[in-house]
This record gives C-alpha cells, structure tokens and sequence, in this order.
C-alpha cells in the first residue's frame, strides 16, 4: 500500500515509495528444548539438524507467516521470538 500522507516518503522522480514489512523470527536456543513443534508446523522455515540442532529462516516467505505464527504459540518453552523488518521508504 502507498502511502500518500504529506511527509511521506517519495523517491527523486516525485512518486510515493512504498515501505515493505517482512516478518522476522529469532529462536532463542539456550531455551528450546527440542519439541520440534515448530518443525511440524512451518517445516518450510524450521528444520532439525541431528538430535538437538535447530536451523531456521530468519526472514520468513509471506506465504509462511500464519504458519510460524502458529509455530511461535505452539513452542512449549516460548523460544520462538517474532518481530518485522521495514525495508524501502526513508527512514
């Protein structure tokens, strides 16, 4: 969406630019235990390496978000942190 508020961003030729938000996750690995759960609900951003190793996407696709949301909410011990990245517009 543009925004077209006075103030807002625009870029030399004079057009809004647009802001872009993507969802981030931090996984805090001193406290996940291993429940894999969010393995089994975002298996295309979260995987298990060996016994113990946990790798993950920090940027997470679009088309994944409402499902490491429900990964996050699922994590027994809260390990999993979102947050969003703002990239394009001045800052």
């Amino acid at each position: 969406m543009l925004d077209v508020r006075p103030g807002a961003p625009v870029r030399r030729d004079g057009t809004a630019e647009e802001e872009v938000v993507t969802m981030r996750t931090v996984v805090d690995l001193t406290r996940c235990q291993g429940y894999a759960q969010c393995v089994f609900l975002a298996p295309d951003v979260f995987r298990l390496h060996g016994e113990e190793g946990l790798l993950y996407a920090p940027a997470v696709p679009d088309d994944q978000v409402e499902r490491v949301r429900q990964a996050a909410a699922a994590c027994p011990v809260q390990a999993i942190l979102l947050g969003e990245e703002v990239s394009g517009g001045a800052r």
